[in-house]
């Protein structure tokens, strides 16, 4: 491709409303272009990467026995129903009528679909098992869209559905798409990591997400430094104190005055103490509407996805508003705890240790100090509810837990029966038993892919794209190409022997400054870069110079071809 004939698109400032460097260098280098508040236009230069993507995608996947489909973006309302989420996924669901009033949703995934395609095509357990997969638009109202691709509304994915007979075939499938995501990131010169996760809105009882390392991602991952675990933080388990509770000191309960104290730490300073001796009280709802009172050491997080797994408290977690605590406790939010509390109380493990300890009277502006379980409060119930955090034991081996940011690009679950059961997707079993279908989803998000990439992947010139994933695989650089024939006509030639083999190249025969060609070919990221000038033809040869490593090579004219593809990763 040369540039002349090619949409470039490259920007020299950087985008005032790109926040992470993935957005700004993907606008920066041509890839997208927003054409709306979380949508974007793929340019050229996008396109390129996103088709090498999707290749190794389905390479992978085909390996698997895999079958490729494509399902629509516009998705009747009443599969939605059927299955239970059109009121339950929430506003990020995008619902729609057509002139005729029917219903219908922008799928944001395609369980329903896929579902329902089953149950009419698949007749017989002899043709299980079977997984099925697109790579195709999918579209999520986000509230909040940010960070371009990483976070947007519209997006590609490749999302892959498995239908079974058994438990035992599932896992099956579960574990050969685990292993195609990890030859996937692999092949696409990902650090990744794959970790236990919640299934979250899309359902089942197993579930792992595979999580690029990356100071940008939205996500904690945990893992321990003496063995293959690795969690989401919403999955980690902390580990249990190993220590006794201390014994109560024997004074008496004294209420403090702790005027505008909202957080633990500004308590803890009003009382003279640290942060861990003061408790944290949470009220949140029940699924019976009733408020329920979380508790933890002040100096750990609640962990939402922990507390919404217990039974009886509102999945997703549900905080209780301002105005429902002033009304069940007569306090505000800042002066919260269990002393006195009519309701149930749940507090976290490292919370169950402590004694002598300060927290909320329930009065507004005032705390508590010597407070004691099981002498000033009585019922209550012990669980794991923090967010583990760094240097933590790991609760499965003899290491420590480390803390790192995380993007998530792909994830598998194990959906069992869920959407089988409620849209009646079922095949005879071997008692001619009607049975609903066991289910397997599993997903790959595309764009965020290459956003992750390049978070993973750049320095201050641009993109350093790994190379399976860069648009082009050679640069040709033609300094002053208008001003000798001998330049002119060395750039052309190389240019037509790498599209003779076959070699992706893009060929800058613009008439720009050599610093503004340089610039461009670098912040696009591609990984090798030939340099025909006039001053290294006298001395027959060309100058090569390698993207990652930045080193330069002057290298015989006559060679250069060969020798650049010894440079080539694969």
């Amino acid at each position: 491709m040369r540039t002349s004939n090619y949409l470039l698109s490259t920007l020299k400032e950087n985008p005032v409303d790109a926040a992470v460097v993935s957005h700004r260098l993907m606008l920066r280098a041509g890839l997208i272009r927003q054409i709306a508040s979380g949508i974007y236009a793929i340019l050229p230069t996008g396109f390129r990467v996103l088709q090498k993507v999707e290749q190794i995608v389905r390479e992978e996947l085909n390996k698997k026995g895999a079958i490729e489909l494509n399902m629509p973006v516009v998705q009747p309302a009443d599969l939605w129903r059927e299955s239970g989420r059109y009121e339950k996924y929430g506003p990020e669901l995008c619902r729609l009528k057509d002139r005729k009033d029917n219903e219908f949703v922008l799928g944001p995934t395609h369980e329903e679909v896929i579902t329902a395609i089953a149950r009419k095509e698949i007749k017989s357990a002899r043709q299980l098992p079977i997984n099925l997969y697109q790579i195709q638009t999918k579209f999520r109202d986000e509230i909040r869209p940010r960070f371009g691709m990483m976070r947007g509304r519209e997006f590609v994915m490749k999302d892959a559905y498995s239908f079974h007979m058994d438990k035992a075939s599932l896992k099956k499938t579960y574990d050969d798409m685990y292993d195609a995501y990890s030859r996937i990131f692999t092949r696409l010169g990902l650090e990744f990591r794959a970790v236990e996760a919640d299934t979250g809105a899309i359902g089942g009882n197993h579930s792992h997400e595979f999580q690029v390392l990356a100071d940008a991602g939205e996500d904690t991952i945990v893992f321990s430094d003496k063995s293959n675990y690795a969690a989401n933080i919403e999955m980690a388990k902390a580990p249990a104190p190993d220590y006794e509770r201390a014994q109560p000191n024997g004074k008496a309960i004294e209420k403090i005055a702790t005027p505008n104290c909202v957080s633990v730490d500004e308590a803890a300073a009003a009382l003279n103490l640290d942060s861990n001796q003061v408790l944290k009280s949470l009220l949140v709802k029940a699924t019976d509407g009733s408020l329920v009172m979380i508790c933890l050491q002040g100096n750990y997080e609640l962990n939402e996805v922990k507390a919404s797994k217990i039974e009886g408290i509102s999945s997703p977690l549900e905080f209780a508003s301002l105005d429902e605590i002033k009304e069940y406790t007569q306090a505000t939010a800042g002066s919260l705890g269990p002393v006195g509390f009519k309701g149930r109380i749940i507090i976290d493990q490292s919370a169950d240790k402590m004694a002598n300890f300060a927290c909320g009277a329930n009065e507004t502006g005032y705390h508590l100090i010597n407070v004691n379980w099981d002498v000033d409060v009585k019922n209550y119930e012990v669980y794991d509810l923090r967010n583990v955090v760094e240097g933590d034991k790991s609760p499965y081996d003899d290491g420590i837990l480390h803390l790192r940011k995380g993007i998530e690009v792909g994830q598998v679950f194990m959906l069992g029966t869920k959407y089988s059961q409620a849209m009646g997707c079922c095949v005879q079993d071997e008692n001619g038993k009607l049975v609903p279908m066991e289910m397997g989803c599993y997903g790959i998000g595309v764009t965020r892919v290459i956003a992750a990439a390049i978070e993973q992947h750049h320095d201050d010139k641009g993109i350093v794209w790994p190379e399976p994933m860069a648009p082009f695989k050679v640069a040709i650089v033609a300094i002053g190409m208008n001003k000798s024939s001998e330049v002119k006509e060395v750039a052309n030639k190389l240019y037509n022997e790498l599209l003779e083999r076959n070699i992706e190249v893009l060929f800058d025969d613009r008439d720009e400054r050599p610093g503004v060609m340089f610039a461009d070919m670098e912040l696009i990221g591609i990984p090798h870069t030939i340099v025909v000038g006039q001053k290294s033809l006298d001395q027959g040869m060309l100058e090569y110079k390698h993207r990652r490593t930045q080193s330069k090579e002057l290298v015989a004219k006559d060679n250069i071809i060969d020798f650049v593809i010894s440079k080539f990763e694969n």
